[in-house]
């Protein structure tokens, strides 16, 4: 328990990289072409602000650190200090899972050995497909072969990795998905994640799209590949955990696994999200002088939670980092309770019946049942559990969207 009554909790730990060598044509996230000579400023605007949050006893028990992006290898030697910057600041769980993001064209046998001596023991490897047509339709800088020998870098390394799948890509045939699959599990991958494309406003993949050059992504065809992937790694024993996640028994993400159960999380750089306990980001608002952000002193205010990010400039944040959130959302404890529901039912482990009936939503679950959605499973041995059918699953965003409203 720190002086400013914060209590101590998990907290698992983001740092978003917003550099890249190129941009992808379907890509929004927010990330640009790197320009070297910001790498260095923008590692010390990130330590800088992990010790700050840091001070407030907020990352006094970190169970996973996670660098996303953008591309965090691209950084090269500036990522290991980053890493074992961080080691220095925050404390970090004896068997915390320390992920890092990569791609093909910077996963570097030297890079990656230095990376594991820093304490990385997880990599994340943006792959999207092992067919080099698909891969140009993706705007992707590597190839096949180039994604195939990064892998292999990695599972070199001794290391845990993923493996990242784009399907549903115009012109992508369901012989170029079982091939590239295949040739994924060849790679050892204890962990792939399978995204259906979607077309993002603002890319180049939406312009081609709406110019009619590149046709729109066929949503059934997506489908049908998302069920062919499921088939095919199953049998390979990498058994689907959450709607885009499979992995072999053990290897699942421990640090996505904290944004779909709730979990407290911060976030370090440009354009990155945390969430905390509203009481503990009411405490630290007062403390930083944060307009609009007035600490609440009622016994009965509901505790509920506190969404924010940071400025999605790269240059305002390296200037200032430990700058006011460019947006707040504030949960209500019936909220948080129906937003757990939701994401929980992202996993196919489901959601426990009580916890359903405790956040209001066993009508609407009753609902989705009675359209071939959810069911409830009851098993003498276990509680029971509430979980999407298949149909649910390929039509994850209806479920989800009548939970949150709590609409039947």
């Amino acid at each position: 328990m720190s002086d400013l009554d914060i209590e101590t909790l998990p907290v698992a730990l983001y740092v978003h990289v917003p550099f890249c060598l190129s941009k992808c044509a379907y890509c929004d996230f927010e990330s640009a072409v790197s320009d070297s000579r910001w790498h260095a400023p923008y590692v010390d605007a990130v330590l800088f602000s992990a010790a700050h949050w840091a001070s407030y006893d907020l990352l006094d028990d970190v169970p996973t650190l996670y660098f996303g992006g953008g591309t965090p290898t691209v950084l090269g030697d500036e990522l290991v200090r980053l890493v074992q910057g961080l080691r220095e600041i925050v404390s970090l769980r004896p068997d915390a899972e320390v992920t890092v993001e990569t791609n093909p064209d910077t996963t570097h046998e030297a890079l990656i050995g230095s990376l594991v001596q820093a304490g990385v023991n997880r990599f994340s490897l943006g792959v999207q497909s092992l067919d080099d047509a698909v891969l140009q339709t993706l705007g992707r800088r590597h190839s096949a072969a180039g994604a195939l020998a990064a892998a292999d870098v990695l599972a070199t390394s001794g290391q845990a990795f993923s493996v990242d799948l784009i399907c549903g890509v115009p012109g992508q045939s369901a012989s170029s998905w079982r091939a590239t699959l295949t040739a994924a599990l060849g790679t050892g991958a204890g962990h792939m994640s399978i995204y259906p494309l979607s077309v993002e406003e603002g890319t180049p993949l939406a312009e081609r799209v709406d110019a009619g050059t590149t046709p729109e992504p066929d949503p059934d065809k997506a489908a049908a590949m998302m069920q062919i992937a499921e088939q095919i790694l199953g049998e390979a024993g990498l058994r689907r955990y959450e709607v885009a996640n499979y992995s072999r028994s053990g290897e699942e993400s421990r640090h996505n696994s904290s944004y779909w159960t709730g979990g407290a999380y911060l976030g370090l750089g440009p354009s990155s999200a945390s969430m905390l306990p509203s009481d503990a980001f009411a405490i630290v608002a007062e403390m930083e002088g944060w307009a609009g952000c007035v600490r609440e002193t009622s016994d009965t205010t509901p505790q509920g939670r506190t969404r924010f990010t940071t400025t999605p400039d790269t240059t305002e944040f390296i200037r200032h980092p430990l700058a006011a959130p460019a947006d707040i959302e504030r949960l209500s404890t019936e909220e948080a309770a129906r937003e757990d529901v939701m994401l929980g039912m992202r996993l196919t482990a489901g959601v426990r019946a009580e916890q359903v009936a405790a956040a209001g939503l066993t009508a609407v679950l009753e609902g989705l049942e009675s359209d071939g959605l959810v069911e409830l499973s009851v098993s003498g041995e276990v509680a029971p559990r509430w979980r999407v059918t298949e149909r649910g699953w390929l039509l994850g965003n209806r479920v989800f969207g009548r939970i949150w409203q709590g609409s039947e």
